[in-house]
């Protein structure tokens, strides 16, 4: 099965707008990781927009957008959250959350208008988004003893993989964090180096004294 370890998001917040018949949209994007970082930016901007009539939204969390959810917030069923969803999805972004506020013109916009409003003002927002894609990764931690540094550092810099942090305890060691689809095959290549066997040789569970490999 394939591994999916990155993801398009957007860099910074961006803001869009839509006026139609007296009525202004005002699109908010950002980045969010969570529900509730989420729900902490929707009161942000209901705070700020305390006077508009609608504040409605849709966001997405995961690479695969396995959590997302969309709201209409007082608006015809269909006419305003599904309309920033599909935005979201038409973009193939992840990890964002976008909420249009709208203040009332004294027109109504109808169906059409609507879904019109809210789908523009939001493609408003990312045409001015800066488009990122993110890197998601494993936290490593590596603790063994002195012989085995040569190999390990090696492998560290062939793989080119961050290192967060030295430390030494009982036995020397290092933290650092590897692409996903990376991991299975940065261990294997250690062990693979420490004993001396071909990679394909490696078990899942190889074990060695005096090496220790915790993915955090």
């Amino acid at each position: 099965m394939e591994i999916i370890d990155s993801y398009k998001t957007i860099k910074s917040p961006a803001i869009g707008e839509y006026k139609e018949k007296g009525s202004k949209f005002i699109a908010y994007a950002r980045e969010i990781n969570s529900e509730n970082e989420f729900k902490n930016y929707l009161e942000i901007i209901k705070k700020e927009h305390f006077k508009a009539r609608h504040h409605c939204y849709a966001y997405a969390i995961g690479p695969s957008n396995e959590l997302y959810r969309y709201n209409d917030d007082g608006e015809p069923g269909g006419t305003a959250g599904l309309p920033i969803f599909n935005q979201i999805k038409s973009y193939n972004l992840s990890n964002i959350g976008i909420i249009v506020v709208r203040y009332f013109g004294g027109t109504k916009l109808g169906v059409p208008g609507l879904i019109r409003a809210y789908k523009t003002s939001t493609k408003d927002a990312l045409e001015n988004a800066k488009i990122i894609t993110r890197l998601i990764e494993d936290k490593i931690r590596i603790d063994y003893e002195y012989i085995f540094m040569g190999d390990i550092m090696r492998i560290v810099n062939n793989f080119g993989v961050k290192v967060l942090e030295n430390t030494f305890d009982t036995l020397p060691g290092i933290i650092l964090k590897v692409r996903k689809s990376k991991t299975n095959e940065f261990v294997k290549t250690i062990y693979s180096a420490i004993l001396n066997r071909d990679i394909k040789d490696i078990k899942e569970d190889e074990k060695v004294e005096g090496l220790k490999i915790k993915i955090c």
